[in-house]
């Protein structure tokens, strides 16, 4: 990453990760001023602010510096980019963290590793440059991705979020941003973009992003990731939107526990879709409602001017669209929808995993009839596909839904992804950033409503459950939540608050407000667990992941809840 601090490169290394992740090419990101937090010296810009300074002359390759004794009394001093003292720190930290990155590419699984730093220098990039070839034999390519931020809107915002971070949490607002804002201003003062100088350099090849995508240039990119990277950074936006994903309504072949065919909706699942036509109507106006209060919350420097407004100078409303599979139960669940309101499509790359020979069959028919097939997919879950016929693994749905994942990334409207039970883990696995074992065991049940809403730091999610007597949407409670008060209530629109119970879950408390939020929800919250159900009813209860699975996810910080058998 290249870039000055409040440019949206940790934003960007985020999204970038997640979704190579979710293409299967093991991706991490390393990043320096996490480096800088955990060393013994104690420095950062929450007691000793201290920029990243492209001064390295006196500290190339110093993996141990000695202990600086640091002026606390001229907070400029740290700031200062001829600082020869703090410059061996920082070259240290920067090298440090360069060296974690190679050592899991080239000794570990990794495939990508992302160091997450300004390197804002010809200096520092060539010596990052130059270490890379140097350990790898010349045998990894480089990728230097530059964010560049000119809308002075998306920059204050920026600036402001940085408050919520690590390095100013608990802070004085005021001095903590006047600290942020002296950093950035040294940092300006020998900040180099990349240019003419380094496109002489044999092989070099970098991405420039202005304001988060609103422009992009390329130069030299080489390779298949790379050309993966520079694709999906094109396609992604910081537009104020829901995704929301969800099963099909009960199908007649659910009841019998059958895999596959295109059976139509039972009485039950017919319910289900009409409710949740309702619910997406109460939810889409609750958005508005919010989206306009937190507008007029807002002063007008936090605004950003690019983004479309009605003559008012209100927030244009999203559009909603709703997606659905080609089967019958997917578009039977679409059916009571109001197509003047919504944009409801269908595609053939929402439906469920084919299963080839084994379409229309029961795991217990599968397991007695072809107990090696049985087998082999209990033993490689994600790999194996059927056989037979359209028959089809994990990865073959993670190909065909790539299209689906990038779009929705790229378009700045509410969606609803009716879909499928692997077609649904798939989807919610890249959302979650969850890694390749937990797909296949992530429980999603039918009846169940997962919203989705990106936010700078992650992406907050939440889970509602239909109940049947109540013929409505209940959110289940996560006691880690940020906004973790008793939800409020919100009845249906046909029933009163009287006879409403006192669990239904609020739009407040699945979307908070973001000016009532200590810092944003994201994805690194635990879950709230999923409810339980009958296998019979196709709703299987969570179980935790085993400590196999646990490591695997550790880095993304999620709490995951699996169903074993299914």
């Amino acid at each position: 990453m290249v870039g000055l601090p409040a440019r949206g490169k940790s934003y960007i290394t985020k999204k970038l990760a997640r979704y190579m992740n979710w293409l299967q090419h093991e991706t991490k990101i390393f990043n320096v001023g996490n480096t800088r937090r955990q060393s013994k010296h104690h420095v950062g810009p929450a007691s000793h602010p201290l920029p990243d300074s492209p001064v390295l002359e006196a500290a190339t390759g110093l993996k141990s510096p000695p202990p600086v004794e640091l002026d606390t009394s001229h907070p400029a001093n740290f700031f200062a980019p001829d600082n020869p003292q703090t410059a061996a720190l920082r070259e240290s930290w920067a090298l440090q963290t360069l060296d974690e990155l190679l050592d899991w590419v080239l000794h570990g699984n990794g495939s990508i590793g992302i160091l997450d730093a300004t390197n804002s220098t010809v200096k520092r990039r060539r010596t990052v440059l130059n270490r890379v070839k140097d350990r790898s034999n010349g045998e990894l390519k480089v990728l230097f991705l530059e964010s560049i931020c000119d809308d002075k809107e998306l920059l204050e915002q920026n600036i402001r979020l940085k408050l919520s971070g690590p390095d100013y949490k608990g802070q004085d607002p005021e001095i903590a941003l006047g600290d942020f804002r002296m950093r950035v201003k040294n940092y300006e003062k020998t900040y180099e973009t990349i240019g003419d100088e380094e496109e002489k350099i044999e092989g070099f090849q970098y991405v420039k992003m202005i304001d988060v995508g609103r422009k992009v240039v390329a130069y030299n990119t080489q390779g298949f990731l790379a050309g993966q990277a520079v694709f999906f950074l094109l396609n992604f936006n910081l537009a104020e939107r829901q995704i929301w994903i969800t099963r099909h309504g009960e199908s007649e072949d659910n009841i019998l526990g059958k895999l596959g065919g295109d059976a139509s909706l039972s009485p039950k699942g017919v319910k289900y879709a009409k409710a949740l036509a309702r619910f997406m109507d109460n939810q889409r106006s609750e958005f508005r409602r919010r989206q306009l209060e937190r507008f007029s919350l807002q002063s007008t420097v936090s605004r950003i001017s690019s983004l479309p407004t009605t003559p008012k100078g209100e927030p244009v409303e999203p559009h909603f669209c709703v997606w659905t599979s080609m089967l019958k139960r997917s578009i039977e669940t679409a059916k009571w929808f109001d197509e003047d309101t919504y944009d409801i499509k269908q595609m053939r790359m929402l439906n469920e995993l084919g299963s080839g020979i084994c379409d229309g069959m029961t795991y217990e028919e599968i397991r007695q009839k072809f107990p090696k097939e049985y087998e082999a997919r209990v033993n490689d879950k994600i790999g194996y596909r059927y056989p037979g016929v359209g028959g089809e693994s994990y990865l073959d749905v993670i190909n065909r839904l790539r299209p689906v994942i990038v779009e929705v990334e790229r378009m700045q409207d509410h969606v609803l992804l009716i879909g499928h039970r692997v077609v649904a883990r798939v989807l919610l696995a890249y959302f979650m950033n969850l890694g390749r074992q937990a797909i296949g065991d992530l429980d999603v049940p039918l009846n169940t409503l997962w919203v989705l809403e990106p936010k700078p730091y992650g992406v907050y999610w939440a889970v509602y459950q239909y109940d049947e007597n109540k013929d409505w949407f209940y959110k289940i409670e996560n006691s880690n939540s940020s906004n973790s008060t008793p939800a409020n209530i919100t009845p249906p629109p046909e029933k009163t608050t009287s006879s409403t119970p006192s669990d239904v879950a609020s739009p407040e408390a699945a979307l908070p407000l973001d000016t009532k939020d200590a810092y944003p929800p994201t994805v690194d919250m635990p879950p709230p667990p999923l409810p339980q159900g009958s296998r019979s009813a196709n709703v299987t209860g969570p179980s935790r992941l085993s400590n196999e699975t646990r490591s695997a996810e550790s880095a993304a910080g999620v709490d995951i809840y699996i169903s074993p058998l299914q």
